[in-house]
């Protein structure tokens, strides 16, 4: 865990960082199903608006495939850069529901998911990006026998994943200017953690000020 990550606050006020989904697994509502296992951003987007307008029936099907073919890819990423976010996600696996994901407004809108496995007695998670897992640290898997309090998930993103740092690379020079900073984290989602988005923002704000008053100079250096 990068130590920007270290200096956040234990407890967030309004937030339920123990909280624990009761499974990840089946039985799932239809509506889970088909977002735990879409891996493009704008599809899942699409189809999210469309369950919750009762039109998912009027969606092409291939919107709400796990995974678009190549052809179908390419003629996404042609219409706009952006369209291809999630899609070089790996694929998931029979057993396997994506958790929780961020995604960035870079030119190809990334995205970077934490997928979860469920084994014979233990439940398998890794974290996954668009890049083959280049982005991420050593500290892109883990175990538990029970699904994730939302805390112990914010600490293994942030540990595999720190967002704080890709912050930090694309914001120090402009001062941390919050408004950017949060317009630029597009999404923070999650069929199991409805709080997550709320816990992010926080965490981003907290340390925007901190970051903030970091570059202000000391009273003692100020000019008479």
């Amino acid at each position: 865990m990068s130590d920007a990550t270290e200096l956040l606050p234990a407890l967030v006020p309004g937030i339920d960082l123990n909280f624990r989904p009761a499974t990840y697994f089946w039985p799932l509502p239809l509506a889970t199903h088909l977002l735990t296992r879409i891996k493009g951003a704008e599809r899942k987007a699409l189809v999210r608006a469309s369950l919750a307008a009762g039109d998912v029936g009027k969606l092409h099907a291939e919107l709400t495939h796990s995974s678009l073919s190549d052809a179908d890819r390419a003629a996404q990423g042609s219409l706009h850069p952006a369209l291809l976010g999630g899609e070089f996600l790996p694929d998931l696996g029979d057993q396997e529901v994506e958790i929780a994901r961020i995604t960035i407004a870079s030119v190809t809108q990334d995205v970077t998911s934490v997928y979860a496995r469920r084994g014979k007695s233990r439940i398998y998670y890794r974290v996954v990006d668009d890049y083959g897992g280049d982005t991420l640290t050593a500290h892109s898997h883990r175990t538990s026998t029970r699904p994730l309090r939302l805390g112990e998930l914010e600490r293994f993103f942030n540990g595999a994943w720190p967002l704080l740092d890709v912050l930090e690379a694309n914001f120090s020079d402009d001062g941390y200017p919050l408004a950017r900073m949060l317009a630029f984290v597009v999404r923070v989602e999650s069929e199991y953690y409805a709080q997550i988005d709320a816990l992010y923002r926080r965490r981003i704000s907290h340390w925007a000020v901190q970051r903030q008053a970091h570059l202000e100079p000391d009273a003692d250096e100020v000019a008479p």
